[in-house]
């Protein structure tokens, strides 16, 4: 019986912290279910979907950096609220004051102008759910097979790469090796698993 158990890979057991290495093991930080979800659906790995909004989102909370849902950035300022009713009344107030383009919303900082193909309303985009799934979305259309998942995130931030994406990625690398449990170094190494590698 135990033949027939299927052994995993040397990647996944890179990108989950098994491997005895240059590096000392971290604990694994699993996505909460929400991620777990969108990301699914998506077509993803849920540790990518969940370091972005790390990097969107975070904010220093009970001693860790966490995802924040009513999370504004107005014309490169953050603005964050206490409840998703105050962060509509704050984000409609936003876009009285700068155009659509300079508005990011919620977990994944989904920008009102270049997305606005996919709400209805710009306080859709504070619902937490609604946004991982158009963040998980955008991530999945940012992909091209075969690649590291590292090259979406930067044109989830930029389409257009460049510098912009290149330090975007950098970054969000740092949230992607704490939630995969590696050192940074490892991280891109870690997700270079392909196409259908959602978790």
């Amino acid at each position: 019986m135990a033949a027939a158990i299927a052994r995993p890979s040397w990647l996944l057991l890179l990108a989950f912290g098994i491997l005895a290495g240059n590096f000392d093991a971290q604990a694994q930080e699993i996505p909460p279910p929400a991620y777990q979800i969108a990301a699914k659906r998506a077509g993803i790995p849920s540790p990518v979907l969940y370091a972005v909004a790390l990097q969107e989102s975070g904010m220093l909370r009970e001693g860790t950096i966490a995802p924040w849902p009513w999370s504004l950035n107005v014309a490169g300022e953050a603005r964050r609220f206490s409840n998703q009713a105050e962060a509509c009344a704050g984000l409609l107030g936003a876009l009285r004051q700068v155009r659509a383009t300079r508005v990011d919303a919620g977990l994944g900082q989904i920008n009102l102008g270049y997305q606005r193909h996919r709400y209805d309303h710009p306080c859709e985009l504070l619902d937490p759910y609604r946004n991982l799934v158009i963040a998980a979305e955008i991530l999945r259309e940012q992909y091209r097979p075969g690649e590291d998942w590292l090259l979406a995130i930067g044109r989830y931030h930029r389409p257009a790469g460049g510098a912009p994406a290149a330090r975007y990625r950098k970054s969000a690398a740092q949230h992607l090796a704490r939630v995969l449990g590696v050192p940074h170094a490892s991280s891109a190494k870690a997700l270079a698993f392909g196409e259908g590698a959602a978790r």
